[in-house]
């Protein structure tokens, strides 16, 4: 089973073996934990890191937003399921309504029955679309989850 990727703010607060990043928007203060009450050092965050961690707040946006969609999309589909269903139990003679905005109008149940069908094809389409782009921002969050876990390391193990 793959790991949970780690939410941005997690990201942010990475501990080192000796010092705790504190999450600040474009600047950490790098507290050393021995002397966590003595004086603490703010360090500017190099442009590049800033533009990833940028970066990487939108990804997560835009998987939250891409896994919405999906979501109700799925609840459409199953909605339309459920009516195809229910179709396929009753026949051509018996009467059937369909919602026209806030209107329930009489319709004939082959053409109600082939505009549901178009509707589930595309809906199942939609949601292979909206689950390979979900896929894809996953990919791109993990690659720059990983590099910016590597810049944030500490660049020897002398930094105890």
């Amino acid at each position: 089973m793959p790991r949970p990727i780690p939410s941005f703010d997690s990201l942010r607060r990475v501990y080192t073996r000796s010092k705790l990043l504190h999450p600040f928007i474009g600047r950490v203060e790098l507290i050393d934990r021995a002397a966590q009450n003595s004086l603490s050092e703010e360090v500017e965050l190099p442009p590049q890191l800033q533009e990833q961690l940028a970066r990487l707040q939108q990804l997560q946006q835009t998987l939250q937003a891409v896994t919405s969609q999906k979501q109700q999309l799925e609840i459409e589909l199953s909605e339309t399921d459920r009516a195809l269903a229910e179709l396929d139990k009753i026949t051509d003679q018996t009467p059937v309504y369909k919602s026209v905005g806030s209107l329930l109008l009489k319709s004939e149940r082959p053409t109600v029955l082939s505009e549901l069908k178009e509707r589930k094809e595309l809906l199942g389409t939609r949601i292979t679309v909206l689950g390979r782009q979900e896929e894809r921002t996953k990919e791109r969050m993990k690659e720059l989850q990983t590099k910016l876990q590597e810049k944030l390391r500490p660049a020897s193990p002398a930094a105890n």
